[in-house]
């Protein structure tokens, strides 16, 4: 499924302080804020759409045959 990036203004100090005591946990604020916008995710999209979003990420897109390309002729002139 394709990633996209979320951005927020929030209080530096507040920031701050939050990834001084997670760390101090051995948390990663990154996914810890992953596992916030899951809990989000489940909580207000209905399930029907949750399952027709996973059914449509997970089928298997079979690739497009590419087109061979032309083989160049060697057309070097002798003189």
């Amino acid at each position: 499924m394709k990633k996209t990036s979320v951005s927020i203004m929030y209080d530096d100090e507040k920031l701050n302080a939050i990834r001084l005591y997670m760390s101090q946990r051995d948390l990663d604020f990154k996914e810890e804020l992953e596992k916030s916008v899951d809990a989000l995710y489940a909580k207000y999209v209905p399930a029907n759409v949750r399952e027709f979003i996973d059914m449509k990420g997970s089928q298997v897109k079979t690739p497009k045959p590419k087109k061979p390309k032309p083989q160049e002729e060697n057309t070097e002139v002798v003189t």
